[in-house]
């Protein structure tokens, strides 16, 4: 996990995942793995779905309660990883473009 912290504040969210899928893989209730996976998650227009992790045919009360439960885990005041905020700025950011029925 320290490695996958150091390589998302360099900006490598490849390398960051790579470590963050080793870590899972060899510690599943490690302690802040969900909150560093949802960090390193892209944040394209295209990839908004799995920003907020649903699927691209759920409806709006499924976006809704995806966005609320992400926004808790990563909203920088609750979560003390680096890039805490950029993670929650994705996510507010999908949640945006998604309700945005235009």
């Amino acid at each position: 996990m320290d490695i996958a912290e150091k390589k998302i504040s360099e900006s490598d969210y490849v390398g960051a995942k790579k470590f963050v899928n080793k870590a899972q893989n060899l510690y599943p209730n490690l302690d802040g793995l969900k909150q560093v996976s949802v960090m390193i998650t892209g944040g394209r227009e295209a990839d908004c779905y799995r920003v907020l992790g649903v699927d691209p045919l759920a409806d709006d009360e499924t976006l809704k309660k995806q966005y609320s439960k992400l926004a808790l885990l990563v909203h920088p005041d609750r979560n003390k990883y680096k890039g805490a905020e950029g993670a929650f700025n994705l996510v507010l950011e999908a949640r945006r473009l998604l309700s945005d029925k235009g």
